[in-house]
């Protein structure tokens, strides 16, 4: 008898406990935050209010409350509203819709971190548009094929650039660069550029390999 009153009264603390946290608001719960977005889970489950920072770079999350790239959808970047910038954000949206516009949104995500680490690198030029232009008008000199491939520089592809646009607005709005593990260079699967057998090899994404440069 005594065991199954003790038993009764703890499926009632039990219950109470269960009740009490069901009630509480997911937004106010900053464990419940991180782990949505640590895990990867769907980013439409997080309050509007922390996805600011994909649009304009404000509330900017901290700490282990990072948006995992990996996990966002086209879905997803629709919500954000018609990307806008500066010459900055032209430049690395123009990069990504002539070098990746064929690529998934990780491989997209992957080559804006390449361009954004050369920009913190001292080893490149520190905007940009000049690491995207470094090396435009010399022979075998650029560091872009499409900047120097005598193609007219076209964007004749509305969807896929209003996708690269917004991918360029979250990576300048300081999304994590963690999908190339500090890589400052890329190829495709189908060349074999020299520097690639002496670079270490960081990722391989969609149809591009990344490697990260030395100093």
């Amino acid at each position: 008898m005594v065991r199954h009153v003790a038993c009764f009264g703890l499926a009632l603390i039990l219950g109470a406990f269960l009740l009490v946290a069901g009630s509480a608001p997911v937004a106010a719960d900053a464990s419940l935050a991180r782990l949505l977005t640590t895990e990867g889970r769907a980013l439409a489950a997080m309050p509007e209010g922390r996805l600011s920072w994909l649009r304009d770079g404000r509330n900017r999350p901290q700490g282990d409350a990072t948006i995992e790239l990996a996990a966002l959808s086209d879905a997803d970047l629709a919500r954000m509203p018609a990307p806008k910038g500066g010459a900055e954000w032209r430049c690395l949206a123009e990069a990504l819709y002539f070098e990746a516009r064929g690529e998934t949104l990780k491989g997209q995500f992957a080559v804006a971190e390449v361009i954004l680490n050369r920009v913190d690198s001292p080893r490149f030029p520190d905007s940009v548009c000049s690491v995207i232009n470094q090396g435009t008008g010399r022979k075998h000199g650029c560091q872009f094929t499409y900047t120097c491939d005598g193609r007219a520089e076209a964007i004749t592809e509305p969807a896929a650039w209003n996708r690269v646009a917004r991918v360029a607005q979250v990576m300048l709005n300081g999304a994590p660069r963690t999908l190339t593990k500090g890589a400052t260079h890329y190829h495709t699967a189908a060349v074999r550029p020299a520097w690639s057998r002496i670079y270490p090899r960081t990722a391989t994404i969609g149809d591009h390999h990344f490697y990260r440069g030395r100093g």
